[in-house]
């Protein structure tokens, strides 16, 4: 167990420290100035406060967030409430989605990511005899989602909304929820799509358009496909990228993944498509121990899933694979909230996968060994279930 905890931090810092050297690459400009630096020192600061947090969060047991659950999603909502406050929140491009804190800023929709799954893994686990209910089953999980959904559609974020619903719907399902709810769910879903406005609308149509002819696409998917074509291979070299000069618009958050394709070519881009695939798979090997419908191993695989989805949809619109939306790179992109709240991700994931290697067989366990069992030699022998 210590070793695969060994070796999963061990992949966050690399994609921690990959994502460094892309922030600075990203960052420069055409024309050089002091903002190049500030970006970078700027992500310093927010990865330096993140790997704090997280190893906090790290040292929790996971009896605290099974506990604080509905308290840290009270606060998660009162936040996400006063956002659309006039004079709290702050309006970026026609978004009300950040609230400033002297030099620092948050987005609260990025805490729900967190606190969400949180309060359903805890009412899965506590309600498990209720869930084929069709009322006790359906509806006090069902209350959780439709009150933060419509306050980030407020606001208005479609795609963290969206990417709420996706997570909430995966933890829902590990946790043994009936397929019936989830074929309700269309409705709701089909609701929403008919409320879309009109350049929502476009994003959806230029993408279908781009298929059948390039000219169509939008600009940002234009440019970052030229990044990627003139990578080739190998790609151009570290800080020698042309698109990022001007050309290609977010090239340090949500397109950081085209300044990769540029200049580490293919190589560059499959080796980092292999730096999270052995993230996810060591990260679930961290729980190989623990019950499936429990709170750690419920919580903490949606966890890991959703910074994997994350990554999944990031390469996938900037590859023209998925509609024109700004979603940022776990731990590549330039980080603000959501590379805090990413880092602190992984502190509880660290801190759940701690408890219980012997919890199928409730055995006492300590630090994820099982301890005062002389007879039993291994937390994998079969032995262990006859004790």
């Amino acid at each position: 167990m210590n070793s695969d905890r060994n070796l999963f931090l061990t992949l966050v810092c690399v994609l921690l420290g990959f994502g460094v050297l892309m922030v600075h690459s990203a960052s420069v400009t055409s024309r050089p100035t002091e903002f190049e630096q500030i970006y970078l020192s700027r992500h310093a600061i927010h990865l330096i406060v993140g790997v704090i947090a997280a190893s906090l969060c790290s040292l929790l047991p996971s009896r605290f967030w099974q506990e604080s659950a509905p308290w840290l999603f009270a606060g998660t909502v009162v936040l996400l409430i006063a956002v659309l406050i006039p004079g709290i929140g702050t309006r970026v491009n026609d978004s009300q989605r950040w609230i400033r804190l002297g030099p620092f800023q948050m987005q609260p929709s990025e805490l729900a990511k967190i606190t969400l799954p949180l309060l359903l893994g805890a009412m899965l686990v506590k309600r498990q005899e209720n869930l084929r209910r069709w009322f006790a089953g359906t509806i006090p999980f069902v209350l959780p989602i439709a009150i933060v959904l419509p306050l980030v559609l407020k606001e208005p974020d479609l795609g963290t909304a969206a990417f709420l619903a996706v997570s909430s719907g995966l933890l829902l399902f590990l946790g043994g929820w009936p397929i019936r709810n989830f074929a309700l769910g269309l409705f709701p879903a089909a609701a929403v799509a008919m409320t879309l406005k009109p350049y929502q609308w476009k994003r959806i149509t230029d993408f279908a358009a781009a298929w059948s002819d390039v000219d169509q696409a939008s600009y940002q998917v234009k440019q970052s496909l030229l990044s990627f074509g003139s990578g080739g291979l190998m790609g151009v070299g570290i800080g020698k990228g042309w698109q990022k000069l001007s050309y290609l618009p977010e090239a340090n958050t949500d397109f950081v993944f085209a300044v990769v394709g540029e200049e580490l070519g293919l190589v560059g881009s499959l080796g980092l498509v292999l730096l999270w695939a052995g993230f996810f798979v060591t990260g679930l090997s961290l729980f190989r121990h623990h019950d499936r419908r429990g709170f750690e191993s419920l919580v903490g695989v949606t966890l890991l899933s959703q910074m994997v989805l994350q990554a999944v949809m990031n390469v996938a619109v900037v590859t023209s694979m998925m509609p024109t939306k700004g979603i940022s790179h776990p731990l590549l992109s330039y980080g603000g909230s959501n590379l805090v709240i990413s880092l602190v991700s992984i502190g509880i994931v660290v801190s759940l996968s701690k408890d219980a290697v012997g919890q199928v067989f409730n055995l006492p366990v300590r630090d994820g060994q099982v301890e005062n069992l002389p007879h039993v030699r291994h937390p994998d022998s079969v032995s262990a279930a006859r004790i």
